[in-house]
């Protein structure tokens, strides 16, 4: 019978195992649509995470500093299923959280050109509108990287191999995307809507200018539609400046 301890100290008892999405729900019908995580006695974990133990308990939504950036990095994997949909032949490497945003590098032999971002971002705004579930999972060292393999995706598979060996794996599923990653991640794709693609550009694999050249796409992701705009706004003004300097 867990004990739940909450933030303002109020404690709730559960006669079985409760996740963290339960314990929202339980709260009330409103902190149950907003939650994206959860962190458990200080670690930040899923929404599906389980608590069989007594904890104490933060519920982590758009109020909190975390809460961006577990969109963000939704909003990466996000963008990575977009491009394995519309452009089936690339390959997705990786994609982490950067100040103000997110990139993905990817593998793809023709190319993307800018036009594409918009064909991408379309992707995108159809899979937010399908509020697919997101789903994690732990796999072994060695299951991983013959998984990946066998969908091709060989840059995935040569980053497994390089963690080391007792390091436990998680991946993310999202309808028939899957990728690597220690999350957390948001529930589901429909809290991901206020995003835009800003701009491509070249990565080398791992850094290395002997490793093949592959493409990143940049973006940025936010709760608001007008924390997005503003966000934009002062980039336009900021690039405004420098053709300035420039003149």
């Amino acid at each position: 019978m867990p004990l739940i301890t909450l933030p303002d100290g109020s404690q709730r008892q559960f006669a079985q195992a409760v996740t963290v999405m339960d314990v929202a729900s339980d709260i009330g019908p409103g902190l149950a649509k907003a939650t994206l995580a959860g962190e458990v006695d200080g670690v930040l974990v899923d929404a599906s995470f389980e608590m069989n133990d007594d904890a104490t308990l933060r519920i982590i939504t758009a109020k909190d500093e975390e809460g961006l950036e577990i969109i963000r990095h939704s909003t990466a994997h996000l963008l990575a299923m977009a491009v394995e949909r519309v452009f089936p032949e690339s390959q997705y490497t990786i994609g982490p959280v950067i100040e103000n945003g997110f990139y993905y590098d990817f593998s793809y032999p023709d190319g993307f050109k800018p036009e594409d971002l918009d064909k991408i971002a379309a992707e995108m705004r159809r899979l937010v509108k399908d509020a697919i579930p997101v789903k994690r999972f732990l796999i072994s060292r060695g299951e991983a990287i013959q998984f990946f393999r066998q969908k091709d995706e060989e840059y995935k598979a040569q980053i497994i191999e390089s963690i080391p060996s007792d390091e436990p794996l998680s991946l993310y599923q999202q309808g028939e995307f899957v990728d690597l990653c220690r999350g957390p991640h948001v529930p589901n794709t429909s809290h991901l809507g206020q995003f835009k693609l800003t701009k491509l550009a070249g990565a080398y694999w791992r850094g290395d200018s002997s490793q093949p050249m592959l493409q990143r796409i940049y973006g940025t992701s936010f709760f608001k539609k007008k924390d997005l705009d503003a966000h934009l706004l002062m980039l336009e003004e900021a690039k405004k400046r420098d053709h300035r300097k420039l003149g």
